[in-house]
């Protein structure tokens, strides 16, 4: 039975507790290969590549059926915040000169 996007989703919300994941089955929809998106706290003071093994351990059985699994970000709160910063208010005065 192919691993689906749900159960990777509910596999790193328990495991990882992030603030924002997005997960997309990139193999047409047969659960073969997954793009994963992932902010945690977890990541804190951790390099790039242990945050992926964090990932990958997270995944463990699943990866027992999954043939790729692409982590395109693995980034902590505030490094999600940095890259993505809030869209301006539009009910607020513009900043003075």
């Amino acid at each position: 039975m192919a691993v689906t996007k749900e159960q990777v989703e509910s596999t790193l919300n328990s495991k990882l507790n992030p603030s924002h994941l997005d997960v997309s089955d990139t193999s047409g929809g047969c659960g073969a290969s997954y793009c994963v998106e992932i902010v945690s706290e977890q990541f804190e003071g951790k390099r790039l590549l242990e945050r992926h093994r964090m990932v990958n351990t997270a995944l463990a059985e699943e990866m027992k059926q999954i043939h790729a699994l692409s982590i395109t970000k693995a980034l902590t709160p505030q490094q999600w915040a940095l890259q993505n910063p809030p869209p301006p208010n539009p009910q607020s005065p513009p900043a003075a000169a």
